[in-house]
């Protein structure tokens, strides 16, 4: 479906809205963060809450589809058994029933549904099956539950079902009544959310409850606990007791098995994938097979975009005379921007892949084997998926830290996450390798060595987070390790559709957000490399030397190389003089321990606002026009032939190194530093993020030039 995006009030939880149209009735799907229960401690389990409640500011809503996986009822139903306790309607949805039908599982449909005493469909969506009838019970219910309401002028399903029962029904009955001569309004009162404050104590719900009625509610809240407890219903653990205690009855008679559970395809998978040697070593191979069609497959394409970048610029060129417009237009408008979509098709690749592994299942067992590492470190695998979104980008890899309900681990987890390798950073990279790293071959010609250093330097941010997070979980970020909760799916074919969808809107976001960055970021770098600066002369050879090529007669060389050489020279002094050549000069002490020149530090300080920015800034830096990017020829020479006064070549390999190692540890992006500074609520975290990385990257970039150099 086309839907609309946007965030919950007051909170960074994403909104999807979709609208339809069935049987003549308009429909507003809303799709709520995924979750295991409705006993909210991150804000994704809170939002769910809220909006089917409408204790908050999101309004009621008319309808809930709770959608479980057919082929395991009795996990599922846990989270259906809370969404039933809710006052409002319910369909139940069985999602997956091929793959049930496949285990030999049978459900009673009708059975369950009088059971439970609401609506149930069986549905197979990857196979598009049981659409229709879920569409139509939909708009049924809608109908019955209006009917209901104007027959009785009350809001529809009065009486919600209840499946805690014993001394936790008649506390929770206390509990309520005491909010209702409180004052509470009904609405915050509800006997869902009572339920919750005393189940989940110090959680999210009982937080809304206490600093509705006060302090006289906290003290009954721990009155009824320590009854409960004396009388054996410890909490939590009596929930999870009553309720796999009701749903284990209800299954043993709308459930049935036609044969014994065995070992299915996807245990047999597991055996292999998930092994403790040979699954860490196949996730290795896996990472280096991405990597390496990444660097190989695209390279075709991003020729293609180069072209037709470089026939922007030239007809820019040809159709304006030379001065300070056209050298915006093609030094910083078309070479900033244009140098982020040379590198689409990388970037879509990377996107392509994460959504292949998420989508067949794979993802989940990393993160599942990654829990045995993070483990050492005090975190959970739960960490892993973040991690793991961040290597497209870190804004939606901090994002999805909400997922984490324990603060200390989500906190740790921001924190490392910039140090993914980003596809951000891959124009560095690619620039790099391409001009620097020799073009040969390991392992018999197999195995390009290029591709063994864009493996190397995308998966550097990943080793150097393991060491971070054991020093901030045992300093400032210390306490127990939180447990982890994560559903293996079965193995499938990946929706191509599902997934080429995902591609499409993850790369036109990276485009439109680095994009509007750029754009900014780049018409500064070209004010700050052109002024001040007296550009008459500048621009008068420039005038000249396009003359002489633009006449049909024999173009006199020694003229033009002549009048090359003054305009070269002339670019060197303005450029040396501008604000921006000004900087990097008095910043060059502080880099020439890494093997850099003033320039390369002009070019990082220029790349702060978005990495992406770096190869248009060192096409301005060296006035190379606008039709340069990574896989350009000019601009690798160009880099190859710089020198220091001396005449010694500025790059060589340990230089480049040096440089990577920079760009994969620093936190060289605003963006990032903002999507903290939102998630946290605090300037602490970001500015400490800004410092930490930096120096981080300081120190790798200094360790790798030095060494570099003595081997």
């Amino acid at each position: 479906m086309r839907v609309r995006t946007g965030n919950y009030p007051g909170v960074t939880v994403e909104k999807r809205v979709g609208r339809t149209q069935w049987s003549g009735r308009n429909i507003e799907l809303i799709d709520l963060p995924g979750t295991y229960s409705l006993s909210p401690k991150s804000p994704d389990e809170m939002v769910a809450v809220q909006v089917l409640t409408g204790c908050c500011d999101e309004p009621k809503p008319d309808l809930i589809v709770c959608i479980c996986n057919a082929s395991a009822l009795e996990r599922n139903l846990y989270l259906a058994s809370q969404v039933l306790e809710v006052d409002c309607p319910v369909i139940l949805c069985l999602n997956m029933w091929d793959a049930a039908v496949h285990a030999g599982i049978q459900i009673d449909t009708e059975s369950l549904s009088r059971e439970l005493g609401v609506r149930v469909v069986a549905t197979s969506a990857t196979l598009r099956a049981g659409m229709s009838e879920l569409k139509a019970a939909v708009v049924e219910s809608l109908a019955a539950s209006e009917a209901v309401a104007e027959s009785t002028s009350l809001q529809t399903h009065p009486n919600p079902t209840r499946i805690l029962s014993g001394p936790v029904s008649t506390e929770i009955d206390r509990l309520e009544e005491l909010l209702s001569t409180l004052g509470i309004p009904a609405a915050r009162r509800s006997p869902f959310l009572v339920t919750r404050s005393l189940l989940d104590p110090a959680g999210s719900v009982e937080c809304l409850l206490t600093h509705e009625a006060g302090p006289a509610y906290r003290e009954a809240l721990e009155e009824s606990r320590k009854l409960l407890a004396a009388g054996g219903d410890e909490i939590p653990g009596v929930e999870a007791r009553q309720r796999y205690r009701y749903i284990s009855h209800l299954l043993s008679r709308v459930q049935t098995r036609s044969r014994a559970p065995s070992a299915s395809l996807t245990d047999r998978i597991d055996a292999v994938l998930t092994h403790r040697v040979f699954g860490s070593l196949i996730c290795l191979a896996i990472l280096m097979f991405v990597f390496s069609t990444i660097y190989w497959f695209s390279q075709p394409v991003s020729e293609g975009v180069e072209g037709i970048l470089g026939w922007i610029s030239s007809q820019i060129t040809h159709s304006m005379a030379p001065g300070p417009l056209r050298s915006l237009l093609t030094e910083g408008i078309v070479a900033g921007v244009g140098s982020v979509l040379v590198f689409l098709p990388q970037i879509c690749l990377l996107f392509l892949f994460i959504g292949l592994l998420e989508d067949c299942g794979y993802m989940a067992r990393a993160a599942f084997m990654m829990d045995r590492l993070m483990g050492l470190l005090g975190l959970s695998g739960r960490s892993f998926l973040p991690l793991m979104s961040s290597f497209a980008c870190a804004v939606p890899g901090v994002m999805a830290t909400r997922v984490i309900d324990d603060r200390r681990d989500r906190f740790v987890t921001i924190l490392i996450a910039p140090l993914m390798s980003c596809s951000a950073r891959l124009p560095v990279y690619v620039l790099m390798i391409g001009a620097f790293i020799p073009d040969t071959h390991l392992l018999g010609g197999w195995l390009p060595l290029r591709a063994v250093v864009l493996f190397a330097m995308s998966t550097l941010g990943l080793f150097v987070a393991i060491p971070v997070a054991l020093i901030l979980r045992n300093t400032l970020l210390s306490g127990e390790a939180s447990p982890f909760l994560l559903e293996l799916p079965d193995y499938h074919l990946p929706s191509i559709r599902v997934v080429l969808l995902r591609v499409w809107e993850s790369g036109m976001s990276f485009v439109v957000r680095a994009g509007t960055l750029i754009f900014a970021t780049s018409v500064l770098v070209w004010a700050a490399g052109s002024f001040p600066g007296n550009h008459a002369q500048q621009y008068a050879l420039t005038s000249q030397i396009e003359t002489l090529q633009a006449k049909d007669e024999e173009i006199n060389e020694a003229e033009m190389a002549a009048l090359s050489a003054k305009l070269n020279l002339q670019n060197s002094q303005l450029l040396e003089q501008s604000l921006l050549g000004q900087t990097g000069v008095a910043i060059e002490p502080l880099v020439k321990p890494l093997g850099w020149d003033w320039r390369i530090g002009v070019g990082v300080i220029a790349s702060f606002p978005a990495r992406e920015v770096v190869i248009a800034t060192m096409g301005t830096i060296y006035s190379l026009g606008g039709d340069v990017d990574a896989e350009n020829n000019g601009l690798r020479d160009t880099l190859k032939d710089a020198t220091w006064p001396d005449g010694t070549p500025v790059f060589s390999i340990p230089v480049a190194i040096s440089i990577m190692v920079f760009f994969a540890l620093c936190a060289q992006c605003v963006s990032t530093l903002m999507v903290i500074r939102r998630e946290t609520n605090s300037w602490r975290w970001p500015v400490f993020s800004f410092v930490y990385m930096t120096v981080l990257a300081y120190i790798g970039a200094f360790l790798s030039y030095q060494i570099g150099m003595r081997l």
